[in-house]
């Protein structure tokens, strides 16, 4: 397995070295098996660090152990391993609460022997946290084009973003973007592949689909080119300029794993690429329509959604313009989780979660709908403190593991 976090162990020099042999061996196999590996030392390490206390009397070195990651990972917290035996849990509770004093956050793995399931499985996710963390520092987002001038809540600044979240914000000329669409060639087997995957065409026509799946390439070359990771697009320039809409583009690259938001909106397209490192799954980022405070629902729309996230689509026309080409999909999932980032610092969150529910096709609304029934969250939040005007949907219940790394990483 490749290595994943390095793991440092802490002892005190008073206690037997028979002792630590039979603490070690019950540790240091399971840290192997979640890919931990021994650094050489405490500075600069690349990978997330696990502190191990071994013993007792450890409080100082753990300490300095921390201030030299973190000196190096600013958003670093402290997570710590302690067991039963050797002081080692009054040792990790002592340096934690230091840690709270000097304005760090942390937590404690508490692992009860070797065969401690829950034990494990929690290190497991601390470890998992702090990768997705780890992995939102550096990350390059390109925002094609300025935000989207209704996004008036919604667009940080890039030393907020860069400061609490970790990515860096490039700016992509729009104007670039555009001369490069006007001279693209058509990816003719992605056109007549959607056109085929379709359940039908009712306002576009096969020309209007080979146009739309040009924006693909265009994206795609300008990120690897810019080496960005992600990519929020000011994609009414493209209604406006090029006549036609970004929404079958932005559905490919997030299929093919470029995280990619609308309307230039950044706060979104963090929170995607922030859930895709986390849990893996595919983001869908939509408009909440309509909500029924009495029955806790949300009807979410947007007229873009990755096609892996549905059991079937149609063809329409962009719904504000009636340009260019949408997707009206069936989505697949049963139960979601609904997640908003916001404030002017990106330090505030909101979570739902809850069942999908059958529900009729609206006319009036961007072309894919799903109506969500809360069972955490409640939609009266969304009209009484909002954070904005998009949501991020992922299929599963994730609530619980969301707000854990909310704590111990942003909040």
């Amino acid at each position: 397995m490749t290595a994943r976090f390095d793991h440092l162990l802490i002892a005190s020099p008073l206690h037997e070295e028979a002792a630590l042999a039979r603490v070690r061996g019950m540790l240091e196999p399971g840290l192997a098996r979640l890919g931990g590996e021994a650094p050489a030392g405490t500075a600069g390490i690349d990978r997330p660090m696990v502190v191990v206390v071994l013993t007792g009397g450890t409080e100082h070195p753990i300490l300095e152990a921390w201030r030299a990651h973190r000196a190096v990972h600013r958003w670093a917290p402290l997570v710590l391993v302690a067991h039963p035996s050797q002081n080692s849990l009054p040792a990790a509770l002592e340096a934690l609460a230091r840690v709270h004093q000097e304005g760090g956050r942390g937590r404690i793995a508490y692992l009860a022997g070797a065969d401690d399931v829950r034990g494990w499985s929690e290190l497991d996710e601390l470890i998992a946290d702090l990768e997705a963390r780890q992995g939102l520092e550096g990350l390059r987002i390109g925002m094609v084009g300025q935000p989207s001038d209704w996004l008036v809540a919604s667009t940080p600044d890039p030393a907020v973003v860069a400061r609490r979240w970790g990515p860096e914000v490039v700016e992509v000329d729009m104007g670039a973007v555009l001369t490069r669409f006007a001279h693209e060639p058509t990816p003719v087997a992605l056109a007549e592949a959607t056109v085929a995957g379709s359940g039908g065409m009712r306002e576009p026509e096969a020309a209007d689909v080979a146009v739309a799946v040009r924006a693909t390439s265009v994206l795609a070359d300008a990120a690897t080119e810019q080496h960005l990771d992600a990519v929020t697009v000011r994609c009414f320039d493209l209604v406006t300029e090029a006549h036609t809409s970004g929404c079958l583009a932005l559905a490919e690259l997030n299929d093919r794993g470029l995280v990619a938001g609308c309307e230039g909106d950044v706060v979104s397209t963090v929170t995607m690429a922030w859930l895709r490192l986390l849990l893996g799954e595919t983001p869908w980022m939509a408009n909440p329509s309509r909500v029924d405070v009495d029955a806790d629902r949300v009807l979410l729309a947007h007229c873009t959604i990755a096609r892996s996230l549905l059991t079937g689509y149609r063809l329409r026309s962009h719904f504000e313009s009636g340009l260019g080409v949408a997707i009206e999909g069936d989505v697949a999932a049963t139960e979601v989780t609904l997640v908003r980032v916001g404030g002017a610092g990106m330090d505030r969150l909101w979570l739902g979660e809850g069942t999908v529910v059958p529900a009729t096709h609206d006319e009036d609304l961007c072309r894919t709908q799903l109506t969500v029934a809360l069972d955490r969250g409640h939609a009266r939040e969304l009209l009484e403190d909002p954070l904005g005007n998009h949501v991020t949907v992922v299929p599963g219940r994730h609530a619980d593991r969301l707000q854990r790394w909310w704590e111990l990483l942003i909040a």
